[in-house]
């Protein structure tokens, strides 16, 4: 026994106080989250199962993908059931920006669906090519999800921005599409920051969140795989999602960063993983280790 185990079994405490401890300094831990998009092809084959395991490995909360589908609604109720709060979706966004297309709800229905569902975020989480082939492009769209967030405030959900890499190519002199969406946003209009994607747009995580401050509603804890080249705005390989603490990107500055500027809830996502559950385990197990 060395002379730490000895001073703690001697006061009768415990050795994970030091552990305790630790985690009390990391903003987040007592509330992590998972977005479920993560574990798409194990929820597939078995939701009840998946989401049960999710809870066992310790994740607090959870933010599912696809709403309003069935689907995404009984992620809900079993996720709540496990004892982990859901409060945030990604969402079918044709129904904000393209509502005309055949079989999509109404951006109002989605809505109406959230707050009944205790919703508090709905967040848009990809752009259609045609949406953004263009700064013009990208200020149409951004006019047009101002809009959905003044029917989003008033039905007291926050909606939000779900950044990729392409938002960071240059377009115009010295502008990216980005910069228009952090330029044209209405102040109800909030970002969801991917750090991932963000770091494969050549851009640093932890100075983005500082500078997009209060606009930030909740971000995405994902790591790059080491000597990935940076910037990319194509298409990446899907070995380059890592298990966080195996990449590039030092995590605990993010989440403290992200304490900084208001964010509510972090999430952790890893788009492809051969092992998925084992991935979302080992990266929770670094958070807190």
């Amino acid at each position: 026994m060395n002379r730490r185990s000895f001073i703690y079994q001697a006061c009768g405490l415990s050795l994970s106080i030091p552990v305790l401890a630790r985690q009390a300094k990391v903003p987040y831990l007592d509330q992590i989250g998972l977005q479920l998009y993560t574990l798409r092809n194990p929820i597939g084959q078995n939701l009840v199962k998946t989401i049960d395991e999710v809870a066992k490995i310790g994740y607090k909360q959870v933010e599912t993908y696809g709403f309003p589908s069935d689907q995404a609604i009984e992620m809900i109720k079993r996720s709540r059931d496990q004892g982990m709060e859901v409060n945030s979706s990604h969402f079918t966004w044709d129904s904000l920006l393209h509502p005309e297309k055949k079989g999509i709800k109404p951006f109002e229905e989605v809505l109406e669906l959230a707050r009944k569902g205790g919703l508090t975020d709905l967040v848009v989480p990809y752009l259609s090519g045609k949406d953004r082939e263009d700064l013009a492009g990208y200020e149409k769209t951004a006019d047009a999800l101002n809009k959905g967030a003044e029917l989003a405030k008033k039905a007291g959900i926050r909606l939000a921005y779900h950044n990729h890499a392409f938002e960071f190519k240059p377009m115009g002199p010295g502008k990216t599409g980005f910069d228009v969406f952090v330029q044209r946003f209405s102040p109800d209009m909030f970002f969801e920051v991917d750090v991932f994607w963000v770091k494969v747009g050549g851009v640093d995580p932890v100075a983005q969140l500082a500078k997009l401050k209060n606009r930030v509603s909740q971000v995405h804890l994902k790591d790059l795989k080491k000597g990935t080249v940076c910037p990319n705005y194509g298409k990446v390989e899907q070995d380059v999602f890592d298990e966080i603490g195996d990449g590039m990107i030092p995590m605990i500055p993010v989440m403290k960063a992200a304490r900084a500027c208001g964010v509510k809830h972090c999430h952790v996502e890893q788009d492809h993983s051969p092992a998925p559950l084992k991935s979302v385990r080992k990266s929770l197990k670094h958070l807190q280790s």
